[in-house]
């Protein structure tokens, strides 16, 4: 079993490996994934030594949470589960196979409510969906713009403010999850959020990676200041760097496109695997606990433990640090900082 180092969520006892597995793509995002599929992925993790696990009632519309319950129960000691708390799940009686992106999704509908009663229902309803008594880290999802809309994020946001945020701490305190936190696609919505109360742990995805570091100033500057961590959702942008073309769920701009290709190019002159810089890239920042694929089979799964061990020359990120395609100042594996 390979060794993968720890690190800290936030001020909390809670230690996750620096390598998580994302559940999303298992529960059925864009393409179908067989349960057998789904289900040994998850077994490949934990025999890899992978002890953080996050899903979400989102994904797969409980799909995701039900597969992660029946894979982590027989093993559930030294793993830490995340789980998101904003939307509750309501019975869906049409007969779509595809909805919302999600290809044979639970026969449910998401309705959004981030009240005090809402995200006290959300947790429980997750327990039951995942099978297990207790849930290590429960993250808001989805509360911003990116998802609402302003007008819209400006009435969930009431809510969380005016008793969300309330429900979360009672949770804490009462010993029911160990963390709290948000989970989102965008930063500026949780430098607002210190501005309610504290935080363990933010999982962004996309915004802080090889590609692009827009969350790198004032956010993780922030977040290292307050005792939150940074969970690295969505290293490969979409699959951005590792050749699909995708990027924030959708077909990648021109300017997006030519980036990667200059990393690619700096890549190849190294002889370095793109995703194994890209994988590699977000912990060098002390504020990142842990990055999160979603690999959607043992296979995959299999590539990126590769890219992950895979020892990278200190002369690549020496020449990233020069290389004017990473945002100044974000300090690099091996010590270094870009120029």
């Amino acid at each position: 079993m390979p060794d993968f180092r720890s690190r800290r969520i936030g001020r909390t006892d809670l230690a996750v490996t620096e390598l998580g597995l994302g559940t999303g793509t298992l529960a059925g995002l864009f393409q179908a994934v067989p349960t057998a599929e789904a289900l040994a992925t998850i077994t490949a993790a934990l025999d890899a030594g992978v002890t953080f696990y996050d899903t979400s009632a989102q994904y797969g519309l409980g799909r995701a949470e039900h597969l992660l319950g029946d894979g982590l129960r027989t093993r559930r000691a030294g793993t830490v589960l995340s789980t998101k708390v904003g939307r509750l799940l309501k019975p869906y009686l049409g007969s779509a196979t595809v909805r919302q992106g999600w290809v044979d999704p639970f026969p449910f509908v998401e309705a959004y409510d981030y009240s005090y009663d809402g995200i006290m229902r959300a947790h429980d309803d997750s327990l039951m969906r995942l099978g297990l008594a207790r849930i290590d880290v429960l993250l808001v999802h989805d509360i911003g713009t990116f998802t609402h809309g302003a007008d819209q994020h400006a009435r969930y946001w009431a809510q969380l403010a005016g008793g969300g945020y309330r429900a979360l701490a009672e949770l804490k305190a009462s010993g029911r999850v160990d963390a709290i936190g948000i989970g989102v696609n965008e930063w500026p919505v949780l430098m607002d959020a210190f501005g309610i109360g504290d935080w363990d742990v933010f999982l962004l995805a996309g915004r802080y990676t090889l590609l692009e570091q827009t969350a790198l100033d004032p956010l993780l500057a922030t977040c290292l200041r307050r005792g939150t961590s940074i969970i690295c959702g969505g290293p490969f942008n979409s699959g951005a760097l590792v050749g699909n073309g995708q990027w924030n769920y959708a077909a990648a701009p021109p300017e997006v496109v030519a980036r990667v290709a200059r990393l690619e190019a700096l890549c190849r002159e190294h002889g370095v695997a793109l995703g194994a810089a890209a994988l590699q890239f977000p912990l060098a920042h002390d504020a990142v606990c842990t990055v999160l694929p979603g690999p959607k089979s043992p296979a995959e799964l299999a590539g990126i433990l590769d890219w992950w061990h895979t020892q990278i020359p200190p002369e690549f990120w020496a020449a990233l640090a020069r290389s004017g395609l990473v945002a100044p100042g974000t300090p690099l594996p091996g010590g270094l900082t870009a120029a």
